[in-house]
């Protein structure tokens, strides 16, 4: 969400909850699912990382150009929503075993995200169609993770690495990719790697 809004131009307010304050209960008791993120955008109140990031692609232009890229860069989010859930888990886990098999494993869940690149326009565009869509940003955000988890992840998938170095440098997101607003902020959120 954060690369989307940089990257677009737009400003925002975020508040950084810690996690004495989340544990306290009373925040949390007043989040619709029990969890954040939450955007306010105007009178609109919305919880769910990819509602957030749907919301923001329609508002932004960022959802493909027709119904068939909509469909697409929809998939696209899923398959990332899956293995950031999946990568999560771990994270938050300290189960050295799973770990392990998650990183053997990992190719074959990057794979299909390469696939997708070749396809479109031999992965010198974006992941669906011509145009940066919400769905960039998430797999964005989701590489450059696992580029601070596991350094060179990404050595055998040429597009995939292409694609990272392109995107990583547009200005407004090699801005924010340099500030310490990003720099400093935990990677899938914990401070474990």
């Amino acid at each position: 969400m954060r690369m989307l809004l940089a990257d677009q131009g737009q400003s925002w307010k975020e508040e950084v909850v810690t996690k004495e304050t989340w544990l306290q209960g009373p925040l949390k008791a007043s989040c619709l699912f029990g969890q954040l993120p939450k955007l306010q955008d105007g009178d609109l109140t919305l919880y769910q990382s990819n509602a957030i990031l749907r919301h923001l692609g329609r508002s932004f232009g960022l959802y493909g150009k027709d119904q068939r890229e909509a469909a697409l860069v929809d998939m696209v989010n899923d398959g990332v929503a899956d293995l950031r859930n999946l990568c999560g888990r771990l994270i938050h886990h300290d189960c050295e075993e799973d770990k392990a098999r998650y990183m053997r494993d990992l190719p074959e869940h990057l794979k299909p995200f390469e696939t997708l690149l070749a396809q479109n326009q031999g992965g010198q565009a974006f992941i669906v169609g011509n145009q940066i869509s919400f769905a960039d940003y998430n797999l964005l955000d989701l590489l450059l993770n696992h580029q601070v988890l596991t350094p060179g992840c990404l050595d055998s998938f040429p597009l995939l690495s292409a694609y990272v170095a392109r995107l990583s440098a547009r200005p407004k997101l090699k801005a924010f990719l340099a500030s310490p607003e990003h720099v400093n902020r935990p990677v899938f959120g914990s401070r474990k790697t």
